[in-house]
């Protein structure tokens, strides 16, 4: 997680800029990040590459919704799914997607993952998943990221022993609703691209597996395709 933000500026202002849009924040969901830029613009890179007259996206762990309102922003005839599990986040998501005028294509969801969304989005349908979700190990913290959960919530960053299992989780259900060929954009902690590269290759249903490099070389998304249905 950057150190460039000012949590409690943020919270205190109500706002926060991400993607060059105004995101409303409240204590209830982490404040968008300046490093979660680069999962949107690639998400919106690969939606221009596909070409796609009406595509459909999910933003999984969708916080307070700056990822699906930016990226429902940059492709106006994209129609997003948001979900993420806590009251907080859903509030103040559908109070993003309001305040951009979006809700006629973009609509929030709450529950675990992909289950709140099994009745809405027909599987096999979906053009790109994108999911920025908690990456940062139990261990780390109890220990030197502490200060993180001091002002945010908790919840928006562990992820298990390992920092990635949300990831395990997410590889495996995204492959219901994803279409050959559509695409799951996952941001990751500093170091953790190998491994959450190898889950995709481990789960055998992606393929053109990447990582997607800052401005300072550092690895800060991974990407693979879904592959064609045997």
């Amino acid at each position: 997680m950057s150190q460039d933000i000012d949590v409690a500026d943020a919270y205190s202002r109500g706002s926060a800029v991400f993607m060059g849009m105004e995101m409303l924040v409240a204590s209830g969901a982490l404040v968008p990040r300046p490093e979660t830029e680069l999962l949107g613009s690639t998400a919106v890179d690969v939606l221009h590459q596909m070409s796609l007259p009406a595509p459909r996206v999910i933003d999984m762990c969708c916080g307070a919704g700056n990822l699906a309102c930016a990226i429902a922003h940059q492709v106006p005839t994209a129609r997003v799914w948001a979900s993420d599990l806590t009251d907080g986040c859903v509030a103040v998501a559908c109070r993003n997607v309001a305040h951009h005028g979006l809700a006629d294509r973009v609509s929030v969801h709450q529950g675990d993952l992909f289950e709140t969304l099994s009745t809405l989005v027909p599987q096999g349908s979906v053009d790109i998943v994108v999911c920025n979700p908690p990456y940062i190990s139990e261990k780390r913290l109890e220990g030197d990221r502490s200060h993180l959960v001091a002002l945010e919530p908790r919840e928006a960053f562990a992820a298990g022993p390992y920092g990635i299992a949300i990831h395990m989780r997410v590889v495996k259900d995204a492959l219901r609703y994803l279409r050959p060929g559509g695409a799951l954009l996952f941001e990751i902690g500093l170091g953790q691209d190998r491994q959450v590269a190898s889950l995709l290759e481990r789960s055998r249903g992606y393929e053109n597996i990447r990582a997607i490099t800052n401005r300072a070389g550092e690895a800060r998304v991974v990407l693979g395709y879904a592959k064609p249905q045997p």
